[in-house]
């Protein structure tokens, strides 16, 4: 398993790290030398850079799992927010391509709550290159509810309080988030619907119940105690 990485990090023996950008056609070639399958995370809020990533990718011919957004709506000219929309793009590109994608369209992950750490517990979507349907785990948990059990996980209490939108934005950008993500964010947050649905997809897909976040924030606890 390989990594592509914009700096190394701490060292993780399951995986060999390849420093580069996505938007760097040579940092993208040699990282795909040898690998048979790629899991896409387009972390920007634009998709036209990605036009040199796909060439490579259709040179490279790996089996592509692209991580989207159940906020994409198939039949929409305008997606509801920048995020969406950027989501719809890439999904379009890859298939046009014709890389036929694997598309895991997620609605919020456990990530979310550790920026960084994808757990089992979120919600989550996933499709074929024909089309891509989302899906949730076990249970749908508000933010307030992840919260709570994460606080029970690291036995202290804890509570949920929604910050305005400007204030969120402020604290983004001072985190060092780039000005253009968080205008991203922020209108997602402003204009995307909610969404409540949950489905037995992960169960139907990979043979097991989806996992609960509770038991995700469990097995994170200690990153959150640093």
């Amino acid at each position: 398993m390989r990594r592509l990485l914009h700096r190394r990090t701490g060292h993780q023996p399951e995986t060999g790290p390849a420093v580069g950008d996505l938007t760097d056609r040579a940092a993208v070639r040699a990282a795909l030398t040898g690998v048979d399958a790629v899991f896409l995370v387009r972390p920007l809020p634009d998709a036209a850079p990605a036009e040199g990533l796909i060439a490579e990718l259709v040179t490279a011919a790996p089996r592509v799992v692209h991580l989207s957004s159940t906020a994409v709506t198939d039949a929409a000219v305008r997606q509801t927010d920048p995020m969406a929309h950027v989501h719809a793009d890439m999904e379009t590109l890859l298939r046009d391509a014709g890389l036929r994608p694997e598309v895991l369209r997620t609605d919020t992950l456990a990530s979310t709550t550790r920026l960084g750490a994808a757990g089992p517990g979120g919600r989550r979507g996933v499709g074929t290159g024909r089309g891509a349907h989302g899906r949730r785990g076990r249970t749908r948990r508000g933010r307030a509810d992840q919260v709570a059990l994460l606080g029970a996980a690291l036995r202290r209490p804890l509570r949920f309080r929604a910050l305005p939108a400007g204030l969120a934005g402020e604290r983004l950008l001072a985190d060092g988030r780039p000005e253009r993500l968080v205008a991203a964010l922020i209108a997602a947050a402003e204009r995307r619907p909610a969404s409540d649905r949950v489905t037995d997809h992960v169960e139907r897909l990979t043979g097991r119940p989806a996992g609960t976040f509770a038991r995700w924030a469990a097995d994170h606890a200690a990153e959150f105690g640093r």
